[in-house]
């Protein structure tokens, strides 16, 4: 597996990571413990050093999960967790909280779930229009001082946003979502973070399953699973998709590889410092996952693919506007 630097942080971790989130939250019942910790484990043998989760995830649950699973090989490994919502004593997500003396209490809590001295990479899950992102980067700032916490990152923030953190404390890496079928960050995002030399990680690159046209129809999806609420997935939209899915297939099968590596491979050949998390509960997804670190896509395969995708129109939004009001900011 390859190495990426993420920005001109001296942050180096596998071109591909694995996202965690979905194996204790967001797709229906957590998968089995057991399970998850040696799917993770099997990612660092075959070369995988980068891992996300978040408090907010279960909550709590993934990153226990994550802490025992890379408790073995620690050293080998970079953890990013994340800080930013307010979770009540019934575990229930409650708003945002960013307030500095959270971000204490959550660092502090991470560290012992994930049963590790140091956090490698601290993103604040969600801009808190609350309290000033000059406050939120001071208090990552003295965390980093205390040696509880090695990089700073963002997730979902706007372009204003970032400079204003990084001028407080350099950003190591902003996590939004980016696909081919989730372009947004490059009218604005991705031309800031190469003018500040920020890394690009993104969540979804496979957009959430359905890029990889495994996706079983809506009604075979969990009731639990957040798909079931974006307006992107009804019915009606994934018809209109379905055209993303098979302009993937048509070059991937030339190519004799899936559609889910070729749309991988496309994030990683936009630019070197961008490192993608797809994330998975199956070993077989994760094998196929990682095989698109071995795909070269040529200028010619670039142009086809971007080429036949600007003819194309996603129907539907990515999150209902609640979930949207969060994003950008």
């Amino acid at each position: 597996m390859q190495k990426r630097k993420l920005g001109n942080s001296n942050l180096e971790v596998s071109a591909l990571g694995l996202g965690c989130m979905g194996m204790s939250h967001g797709y229906g019942p957590p998968a089995n413990k057991q399970e998850m910790i040696s799917l993770i484990r099997t990612a660092v043998d075959r070369g995988v050093t980068f891992f996300d989760t978040a408090e907010v995830y279960g909550p709590f649950t993934n990153e226990e999960l994550v802490g025992e699973a890379l408790a073995p090989v620690r050293g080998q490994v970079v953890i990013a967790t994340k800080f930013g919502f307010g979770i009540d004593a019934q575990g229930k997500q409650v708003g945002l909280n960013s307030r500095p003396e959270h971000i204490q209490q959550v660092a502090e809590a991470s560290l012992k779930r994930l049963k590790t001295d140091t956090l490698d990479l601290f993103y604040q899950h969600r801009v808190d229009p609350d309290v000033p992102i000059e406050d939120v980067a001071g208090a990552v700032k003295e965390l980093i001082q205390q040696g509880k916490v090695r990089h700073f990152g963002l997730s979902e923030a706007g372009a204003k946003t970032i400079r204003r953190a990084h001028a407080v404390l350099p950003v190591t890496a902003l996590q939004s979502e980016y696909s081919l079928w989730w372009r947004e960050p490059e009218k604005e995002i991705l031309p800031t973070l190469e003018e500040l030399g920020i890394g690009f990680v993104p969540f979804s690159p496979l957009g959430k399953g359905f890029l990889t046209g495994k996706l079983p129809d809506a009604s075979q999806l969990d009731k639990n699973d957040f798909r079931n609420t974006l307006p992107r997935f009804t019915p009606e939209a994934r018809k209109a998709n379905q055209a993303f899915v098979d302009l993937l297939g048509t070059v991937a099968a030339r190519k004799h590889i899936t559609p889910a590596q070729l749309a991988l491979a496309w994030v990683l050949a936009q630019k070197p410092w961008m490192v993608p998390i797809p994330g998975t509960t199956k070993l077989n997804r994760l094998e196929e996952n990682l095989g698109a670190a071995q795909v070269e896509l040529t200028a010619d395969d670039l142009r086809e693919i971007n080429g036949a995708a600007a003819r194309l129109t996603v129907q539907g939004a990515r999150y209902p506007e609640h979930l949207e009001k969060l994003t950008g900011r």
